[in-house]
């Protein structure tokens, strides 16, 4: 009995020293585990000022203190906007850039960006260095939502241009005209006032033109249009390509879909393969706004009231300028006030002009023959301009006349090589307008 009890207790004195060792094992392993896994931990490290310049300040960040909207150890960031009469020398003074760096930038910028074209209202980021002299090491210019321009002091004194990340999203709007509404009323109540002017405006200039009088849209006309929008750091900016449209117009449907015959530009066609557009291409720019329409106003250098034969299509210099028609180049020089120009004869009855051009596309001269949307040149600022466009004029028997006014002749339809393309592309478009109805 004795022995039993012996070997009882060993056995218990046993089971309690290994559960105890166990656990303490256990609490060991936890622990070097805990400690291993914090060692582990990767710190993340800040965005460079390169990455801050192309991706913009952290969507997590706050401001640190009042002008700073990001700081890390070696750099802040300050954004602002200009104000009106404010020169890029009266922003960089205050960041401690010299007036002899202001002149050097001047110098590294006059091919890239004339520094006279800061505008107010835009937007800059200022990013400059913590210690105690907290002077800029880069100022970025926001030209548009998309672009901006880069004026560095780190090394050497250099300036460069960068566009944003786009980013595409499809969406589909559809609506009817009410009483006393329009198509601007329709769409905005659908979209926002933000979206709707570009999407108006492209529906009328680029695709209806030529088949819809906008101002005679009636109460009941109806519409659906399946569309991209385009958006950087999640910021609307614009609305992109429009693949399908249906317009309904005192009880006429149009039907438009977009296809891309021609590598240069894409046409819309109705669903028999009937072209929308004329003969003439309706801009010489693609997705160009008009900031000057044809007639009277007031010259922008001279100051004095006269006519204006043609229309300004505003556009960043270098963007390609194509030929609305097919016809034969009959000058292509300098010409007075119209700066670089070329003048293209498209039969007896009809010539277009295009001025202020940047330069000529290579090889285009006196006597050459270009086609309907062949690029002839690049928007610029030369002769008396006060800042890039291109200056368009349409002449009907040497009479200048109002290019949108126009009845032009009509375009050739679909090729018949393009037929299957075209109609597969159709009832993919029309099945994902008709889904959406559903």
């Amino acid at each position: 009995m004795r022995k039993i009890f012996i070997f009882t207790l060993i056995a218990f004195v046993t089971s309690i020293l290994f559960i105890y060792c166990n656990s303490k094992e256990n609490d060991t392993t936890k622990l070097t585990s805990e400690k291993s896994h914090e060692s582990e931990k990767i710190k993340i490290a800040p965005p460079t000022i390169d990455e801050i310049i192309e991706n913009g300040v952290p969507n997590d960040s706050n401001k640190i203190k009042e002008g700073v909207s990001y700081e890390t150890d070696e750099f802040s960031v300050i954004e602002g906007v200009v104000n009106p009469g404010q020169a890029i020398s009266h922003i960089l003074g205050k960041y401690n850039i010299s007036n002899a760096d202001i002149y050097k930038l001047e110098q590294a910028s006059k091919d890239i960006f004339d520094l006279r074209n800061i505008q107010s209202g835009k937007r800059y980021t200022v990013i400059c260095s913590k210690d105690s002299n907290y002077i800029a090491q880069c100022f970025v210019y926001q030209k548009s939502k998309t672009q901006y321009v880069v004026f560095d002091f780190r090394d050497t004194i250099s300036v460069r241009e960068g566009e944003k990340e786009v980013i595409t999203k499809t969406n589909i709007v559809k609506g009817t005209i009410n009483q006393g509404g329009g198509l601007w009323y329709s769409i905005s109540k659908k979209l926002g006032e933000e979206k709707a002017p570009a999407l108006v405006d492209f529906l009328a200039n680029n695709i209806y033109a030529w088949s819809i009088d906008f101002f005679q849209i009636q109460a009941k006309d109806s519409f659906i249009v399946y569309f991209e929008e385009k958006y950087v750091e999640n910021e609307f900016v614009g609305i992109g390509k429009v693949y399908a449209a249906s317009f309904t117009h005192k009880g006429k449907i149009i039907n438009a879909f977009r296809f891309k015959e021609n590598e240069k530009y894409a046409d819309y066609f109705d669903e028999n393969g009937n072209n929308l557009r004329s003969a003439f291409l309706k801009s010489p720019i693609d997705f160009a706004r008009v900031s000057s329409g044809f007639g009277h106003r007031k010259h922008p250098i001279s100051g004095k009231w006269k006519k204006h034969n043609g229309v300004d299509y505003a556009a960043r210099t270098g963007t390609p300028i194509m030929s609305t028609a097919s016809g034969t180049v009959t000058f292509a020089a300098r010409k007075g006030g119209y700066g670089n120009c070329i003048i293209v004869k498209h039969n007896e009855k009809y010539t277009t002009l295009y001025a202020h051009l940047s330069k000529f596309k290579k090889g285009i001269s006196k006597g050459s023959y270009v086609k309907q949307g062949d690029v002839i040149g690049y928007v610029g600022s030369t002769g008396y301009s006060t800042g890039p466009h291109l200056h368009y004029e349409f002449m009907v028997h040497g009479k200048h006349v109002d290019p949108f006014k126009q009845e032009l002749p009509a375009s050739l339809p679909l090729k018949d090589e393009n037929t299957e393309e075209f109609n597969k592309l159709r009832n993919e478009y029309t099945e994902i307008l008709q889904n959406f109805v559903k």
